[in-house]
């Protein structure tokens, strides 16, 4: 298995303990180069801010099981999410499936966007809250 990784990551990333950990420089490289970034964050999260790379798919985490066959087995998958474990476990869980071309964005979209990677931002939709577990839109 970690030799067909390596035709999709270019020995790119971290491997601990069987899975891929992507820097957002390598993830932003595998993107430009026809890789499929997933993003298992709520709609409401990627609303405000995005990853700005050429193709991304957008599947929140409850939503992955009902949604394999959107996945394609033939490209370099890049799972991401706010902060790196949702997408860690799904890695481990598409592995499970069959999925051999599959690697974890280290960090998620708050180290993507503390390295200088591309975001698209809507302040729209900036969530607001005392806290991340008050976070909501703005007026409600």
């Amino acid at each position: 298995m970690i030799d067909s990784m390596n035709v999709y990551f270019g020995n790119k990333g971290l491997l601990i303990a069987g899975v891929t950990h992507l820097s957002g420089k390598e993830a932003l490289e595998v993107a430009q180069n026809g890789g499929l970034l997933v993003d298992l964050r709520a709609p409401v999260e990627t609303a405000y801010k995005k990853f700005d790379v050429p193709e991304v798919l957008y599947l929140p985490a409850p939503e992955l099981n009902n949604r394999l066959a959107e996945l394609p087995k033939d490209r370099p998958l890049i799972i991401a999410d706010s902060v790196g474990l949702r997408s860690k476990e799904a890695v481990r869980h598409l592995m499970e499936q069959g999925f051999t071309n599959v690697a974890n964005l280290n960090g998620g979209i708050l180290d993507w966007e503390h390295d200088g990677m591309p975001i698209k931002v809507d302040n729209s939709k900036k969530l607001s809250g005392s806290c991340t577990c008050r976070l909501r839109p703005p007026g409600k």
